[in-house]
C-alpha cells in the first residue's frame, strides 16, 4: 500500500463525485426505456404470424449474443454514417437507446413468462365477458403478470446500473470517466478508480439486499395463492 494517498483520496472523492448525476441519470433513462421497449417485444411475439415472430426473435437474439459495448459504438459511430437513415446522436442519447435496446430483450423475456402465468381460465373469463382488447389487457391479464415480475424486473435495474459505466467509451461523463479524467491529470489512477468501485457498492449493494426481501417476500404471496401464481379476478373487480 506504498503507493496509496489518502490526500489524493480526498483530493479525487468531490471530483468523481460530480459524475454521479450522471451515472444514475442514465441508468434511470436507460430502464425506463428498456421497459417500455420489452412491452414492444413481448406484444409483437404475440403476432399470430410464424414469419414475423421467427424475424423478430432472431433479432432480439442476435441484440442479446452482441456484446452491448459493440452495440454502443455501432450506434454512436457508425450509425451517423449509415447512407439515408443515419443520423449524429449524442452520446447520451447513444447509450440509452444502446443499452435500453439490449436489456429490453431480457425484460421482454421476463413480461413475457409473467404472462405466461396467468392462469388459461382468467383469459376464457375475459373472452365470455366480452372485453375489448385493452380492457383484457389493463384490467385482467397485466395485473396478475407484472407483480410476480417485480423482484426479476429489479434485479435488471441493478444489472444496467453497473452496465452504465460502459458508456464513458462514448464520451458519457459519469463516474468512471471522472475517475479516468481525474488519472489522466494527476498520474493519479489507484485511488479514484477506487472512489467509483466504492460508490457502486454502496448503491448497489443495500439495493441487491432490498431485491431479495421482495423476491422472498413476493414468493411467499404467490405460494399461498394457486399455483399459476395469480389471483382469479372477478367481474366486479375487473369493471370496477
Amino acid at each position: 500500500m506504498s503507493n496509496w494517498s489518502w490526500d489524493i483520496f480526498l483530493e479525487a472523492f468531490p471530483y468523481v463525485l460530480e459524475g454521479l448525476g450522471i451515472t444514475i441519470g442514465l441508468t434511470i433513462a436507460c430502464y425506463l426505456f428498456a421497459l417500455v421497449f420489452g412491452f414492444i417485444w413481448t406484444f409483437v411475439r404475440r403476432i399470430p404470424i410464424k414469419l414475423i415472430r421467427w424475424v423478430l426473435l432472431w433479432i432480439m437474439e442476435f441484440i442479446r449474443s452482441t456484446p452491448p459495448l459493440v452495440q454502443l459504438f455501432f450506434i454512436y459511430y457508425a450509425w451517423p454514417m449509415v447512407p439515408g437513415i443515419g443520423m449524429t446522436l449524442s452520446p447520451f442519447t447513444s447509450a440509452v437507446l444502446g443499452l435500453g435496446i439490449h436489456y429490453s430483450t431480457y425484460i421482454g423475456e421476463v413480461y413475457r413468462s409473467g404472462i405466461d402465468s396467468v392462469d388459461k381460465g382468467q383469459w376464457e373469463a375475459s373472452r365470455a365477458l366480452n372485453f375489448s382488447t385493452g380492457k383484457k389487457w389493463t384490467k385482467i391479464i397485466l395485473p396478475q403478470a407484472i407483480p410476480p415480475t417485480i423482484p426479476m424486473l429489479g434485479n435488471y435495474l441493478i444489472i444496467m446500473f453497473k452496465e452504465v459505466p460502459l458508456a464513458s467509451t462514448i464520451g458519457v461523463v459519469g463516474i468512471l470517466q471522472m475517475a479516468n479524467n481525474f488519472g489522466a491529470e494527476n498520474w493519479r489512477y489507484l485511488e479514484p478508480l477506487t472512489i467509483v468501485a466504492i460508490l457502486f457498492l454502496i448503491l448497489s449493494y443495500p439495493s441487491a439486499i432490498l431485491i431479495n426481501k421482495l423476491e422472498r417476500k413476493m414468493n411467499r404471496r404467490f405460494d399461498k395463492k394457486a399455483p399459476t401464481g395469480s389471483k382469479p379476478i372477478s367481474k366486479a373487480e375487473a369493471t370496477g
